[in-house]
């Protein structure tokens, strides 16, 4: 016996209903913050797949980098409609009073913010409350009833001193959601702790925080 196939009709209405439901995915927007690790090197995959149309939403994403993040990937990889902001644009978009402050702005715009990369100075910077740079100021300001996710990535030896575990024990006091390190060769060639977590496992966790009671 042959294989039933669908009309022509009932292909065009299934196409139609595939589109459709592309189209109803609720929308959330994503801040990714990068900083200096060379795990930096998984941004560009990163925002790939947060752009699978087989997610349950559809990401808008922006990106925001320290300038040790610039070492490890080249701005030009990013898709053109990613924007990617740096130090400088705090201070190109405010020049008077009742102009718009950055981090301020972002922090409104963003439904989340991801720090993937999040290296060792990131980390005890924020959790001595620090905010230096345009990635640490949205941190600094950073609306606590939103979900923050933060995937540390570092060298073996610093993950493991024990000041580490306690500065990432601060942030998730404050709320904030770790998405833990993994152990594998490093790229300096040590084998360990420390690892930025696969991407897969954070686009999984980004899901996961949205589909969870705010």
């Amino acid at each position: 016996m042959g294989e039933i196939g669908l009309s022509g009709k009932d292909a065009t209405n299934g196409e139609a209903a595939a589109a459709a439901s592309i189209k109803l995915r609720p929308e959330r927007n994503v801040l990714i913050a990068a900083t200096g690790s060379v795990a930096t090197i998984k941004l560009v995959q990163l925002i790939s797949e947060l752009s699978n149309e087989k997610l349950p939403y559809k990401f808008n994403v922006k990106v925001i980098i320290t300038e040790h993040a610039k070492h490890f990937f080249e701005l030009e990889q990013v898709p053109e409609h990613v924007p990617i902001l740096h130090n400088r644009d705090e201070w190109l978009a405010w020049n008077k009073r009742g102009d718009p402050v950055l981090h301020i702005e972002l922090g409104k715009w963003a439904h989340m913010l991801l720090i993937a990369p999040l290296s060792a100075n990131s980390l005890a910077k924020i959790a001595t409350g620090l905010c230096d740079n345009l990635v640490l100021c949205v941190v600094r300001a950073w609306d606590l009833e939103k979900p923050l996710l933060f995937a540390p990535a570092m060298n073996t030896r610093m993950y493991d001193h024990p000041i580490t575990r306690e500065q990432i024990d601060k942030l998730i006091s404050w709320g904030y959601k770790e998405i833990p390190c993994i152990s594998k060769t490093l790229m300096c060639g040590d084998t360990g702790n420390g690892a930025m977590a696969e991407v897969s496992t954070i686009v999984t966790s980004v899901v996961s925080a949205f589909q969870l009671p705010l």
